[in-house]
């Protein structure tokens, strides 16, 4: 792998690992859609600005437009969006750990286009799933059925939409088509919170606002464009192998940070994730 690759692989698991016990922070003042609203719409138009006055890239072709409106709906709008809703009602940590289907779905898509995961790629996923099954199972995902079916709605967007900006629909090359997808989902994000008559808590909250910036800079402008390179120079597979790390350092967090409660059971499930995850970057498909 080279160097981009593992910095890309590395802010993926750490940053976005870290996100979610901020998004559960910043739900105090912001609530869900109005908080991933702004946070990407704050970062894409930095992003694209950046872009076009310091580096000189061109705006988006009206196609790219369209494309990055109907990715960043799926991937922002009911990725996203979905996530900030079950935190409402779900512990931090296990939401991220119901994000390890992700792979798998990835997987089952690309066979549309006759992408077949290599052996250890396949037994990585499976083991992994077989982690997150074992983890519905305990006690913290029994208590909203409305929060496992945010994270079934975001998991399934979140998996069309990298698929689909891999395959079909091809945004603006570099840093200016992931400005374009994030202005888009923030858009969408934002209709969404009209729609469901959102409104900010005011005055926020210190440590909801320092959340929410630290959403911005580090899970917006870093991980997130670390992903989209991911999935334009490493298999699908290796792309989504966050969703196995994530877990593990989710419910760390949540326990040490947020009072969040988690049995011997459901973390003996996050070490059958973390083994496939092992499996999974042991030999990565080309």
């Amino acid at each position: 792998m080279s160097r981009l690759v593992i910095a890309c692989l590395a802010a993926t698991w750490l940053i976005w690992g870290s996100t979610y016990l901020a998004i559960r922070f910043a739900l105090v003042s912001f609530p869900p859609y109005l908080q991933m609203g702004s946070r990407f719409i704050v970062a894409g138009l930095g992003l694209a600005l950046w872009m076009r006055f310091a580096r000189r890239a061109p705006w988006p072709a009206r196609r790219q437009w369209r494309n990055a409106l109907v990715i960043g709906a799926l991937m922002l709008g009911g990725g996203m969006g979905g996530v900030a809703v079950a935190e409402q009602t779900v512990g931090s940590g296990l939401v991220v750990v119901f994000i390890a289907v992700v792979p798998l779905l990835i997987a089952l898509i690309n066979l549309f286009w006759r992408v077949v995961p290599g052996l250890l790629e396949l037994a990585g996923i499976g083991v992994g799933l077989a982690g997150v099954l074992m983890l519905t199972q305990g006690a913290g995902f029994q208590a909203s059925p409305a929060g496992l079916f945010a994270m079934a709605t975001a998991c399934s967007c979140w998996s069309i939409g990298s698929v689909l900006s891999q395959r079909s629909l091809l945004l603006a090359p570099g840093a200016m088509g992931f400005a374009s997808e994030m202005l888009c989902g923030g858009a969408v994000l934002m209709l969404l919170a009209a729609a469901t008559g959102e409104s900010f808590s005011w005055p926020p909250q210190p440590l909801a606002v320092w959340a929410w910036a630290y959403l911005v800079v580090f899970g917006s402008l870093l991980a997130f464009n670390a992903y989209m390179v991911l999935l334009g120079r490493a298999s699908a597979g290796l792309a989504a192998s966050y969703t196995f790390v994530n877990p593990v350092i989710a419910m760390l967090l949540g326990v040490a940070f947020a009072g969040e409660t988690i049995t011997g059971y459901e973390w003996a499930a996050a070490g059958v994730v973390l083994a496939g995850v092992l499996l999974l970057i042991a030999r990565p498909a080309r």
